[in-house]
């Protein structure tokens, strides 16, 4: 069974999105997903300054199985991105929670988040 980390919120589409309150929230990718798509190879991530929106593709994951879209969680402008997501797509098979977040945004609105025990509930996660 994949992680899925208890202080996170989740999409349904399996990005997850830890908001501290004190800045841009920080989105990434679960480790269900990760896991279910095997070995990325590729992420190609919105610009800084781009406007996502919730529910919206913002983004592509490219593993040696599939391409699959990236879904914003959220609405709002990008502030960040990865580059060593970009550089080592692999960082996001091997540390979905950490150094393999995605990108950054300053949420103006949250999409339909699911908690950690329904994401788990839901997608077989493991708390």
């Amino acid at each position: 069974m994949s992680k899925v980390a208890p202080e996170l919120k989740y999409s349904a589409e399996h990005e997850w999105i830890a908001a501290d309150g004190s800045g841009p929230s920080t989105i990434g990718v679960s480790a269900v997903a990760a896991d279910a798509l095997g070995d990325i190879v590729y992420v190609d991530l919105p610009e800084v300054g781009a406007t996502v929106t919730a529910g919206e593709v913002c983004g592509e994951i490219e593993s040696t199985k599939s391409v699959s879209d990236l879904y914003s969680p959220v609405t709002g402008v990008v502030t960040e991105t990865n580059s060593g997501a970009i550089e080592d797509p692999a960082i996001i098979n091997s540390d979905p929670y950490g150094a393999g977040w995605l990108f950054k945004v300053d949420v103006e609105s949250d999409g339909p988040l699911l908690s950690a025990e329904e994401y788990a509930a839901a997608n077989g996660g493991e708390l």
